[in-house]
């Protein structure tokens, strides 16, 4: 006997369908977006899909499969808008043929080892395509793959909404007038344009992991949404170690984050954080990704591999001082080798500081203050300021918090480092 739509409470219906569209809508635009080739275009057509499930979904109850629902409808309408194109008869019959042979979610079986032929991952690729900039793919990614709504995206970033709409049309209308390809790319370009997809995805989840500014030193929802598309990413291409390496480094950054504010929000430093409180699954699944990307690792470790193996020492330390910081010193070096950048430098110093004193350390940050990109960086002060506070220089170390505070733009970043210049003033 045939099964019957299941019916949501009365007055839930409304809430069940956004519920399931933010789920579902990432497959959905890349499943539409295969047929119509234009990523705006298929937001829109999946949205449509949205509005008919609001109008019939109440009246006829939910369906079994309701993601199966949307993803039809929408691709039915995808086929609809294809056939009024007379240009793309022959890509319609194309399609139908390949629609006929398929449920609404299959993946296609690559015909080669190196043919990845998924529609999400397509979607991946295409929103973080390096035509756009930075805030754009960070943007357009939350949209199209995180679910988020532009008013959440803008909550998320401290920006105007208009300025994160603007942003997202101005993307979509790059990728369509650039003629940017609905694909994977091979060999070279795939390499290049990966870096692109994991250093939005890493953005991502750093603006939640240490928000830039606003009041909140986290944002959980950012960093559940980077996490969740790092082990997405992780599932579609399981041979490339720096995609696993991401996932494990996130993991393992994640599972500290109980421990890393206080009762009413105040950040707790690594060295006062309880180690119990940190999240054994988060870590164990780290460990898993990492030992996957060694797994499959061809040549030197990539930064992420090396980030990734800093973050496990944090893992392993049962306490603070027991960490092994010579082998985090080292692992720096090399990362600073590997891409060299005055934040990684400043996170060496720290490093160093730990495992040789810091006298050397203090060498590494004086060499860093002419630097153009750490002029306005609240951590350069607040680093040099806890040595020279262990070097016994309170009067120089106050002032240096002090300046530290001037700079943050996070008002819990903030109030930490008021509170340690007023520590040193009695000093």
């Amino acid at each position: 006997m045939e099964q019957q739509p299941t019916r949501a409470p009365d007055g839930g219906v409304d809430t069940a369908v956004e519920t399931i569209y933010r789920i579902e809508s990432p497959r959905i635009i890349a499943g539409v977006a295969r047929i119509v080739r234009d990523v705006g275009i298929a937001e829109e057509l999946a949205q449509d899909a949205l509005v008919a499930a609001l109008e019939q979904w109440p009246r006829d109850g939910v369906p079994d499969n309701p993601g199966a629902w949307l993803t039809a409808t929408a691709k039915h309408r995808a086929i609809d808008l294809v056939r009024r194109r007379e240009r793309y008869a022959r890509k319609l019959e194309e399609v139908g043929r390949d629609l006929s042979q398929s449920a609404p979610h299959h993946l296609d079986e690559p015909s080669d080892p190196d043919d990845i032929d998924d529609d999400l991952l397509r979607l991946v690729f295409t929103a973080c395509h390096p035509v756009l900039s930075a805030e754009a793919r960070i943007a357009l990614t939350l949209r199209l793959l995180g679910g988020l709504t532009t008013s959440e995206i803008a909550r998320a970033f401290l920006v105007p909404e208009a300025t994160v709409a603007q942003r997202i049309v101005r993307a979509k209308r790059t990728l369509a007038t650039k003629g940017v390809a609905f694909e994977v790319p091979y060999g070279p370009e795939r390499e290049a344009r990966l870096g692109s997809v994991l250093e939005v995805i890493y953005l991502v989840f750093n603006e939640g992991y240490a928000a830039t500014a606003g009041d909140d030193l986290l944002r959980p929802a950012l960093c559940e949404d980077a996490l969740r598309l790092a082990r997405v990413l992780a599932e579609l291409m399981p041979k490339e170690s720096e995609v696993h390496a991401l996932a494990a480094l996130l993991e393992l950054q994640e599972s500290r984050a109980a421990a890393r504010t206080g009762p009413g929000g105040e950040p707790v430093l690594l060295k006062d954080q309880r180690r119990r409180r940190w999240n054994r699954m988060l870590i164990r699944r780290g460990f898993a990704a990492l030992g996957r990307s060694n797994a499959v690792a061809t040549g030197s470790p990539g930064p992420y591999a090396l980030q990734a193996a800093i973050a496990a020492c944090h893992a392993q330390a049962y306490t603070y001082e027991g960490t092994d910081w010579p082998r985090i010193a080292t692992l720096y070096g090399l990362l600073a080798a590997r891409s060299p950048s005055p934040v990684i430098e400043l996170n060496r110093a720290v490093a160093v500081s730990m495992a040789e004193g810091p006298e050397p350390a203090l060498v590494i940050v004086d060499g860093l203050a002419g630097e153009p990109a750490l002029r306005d960086y609240h951590l350069l002060p607040s680093v040099r300021g806890d040595l020279l506070a262990r070097l016994g220089r309170p009067r120089e170390a106050r002032a240096e918090f002090e300046r530290a505070a001037s700079l943050a733009r996070n008002g819990r970043e903030r109030e930490l480092l008021e509170a340690r210049a007023r520590e040193l003033r009695s000093s």
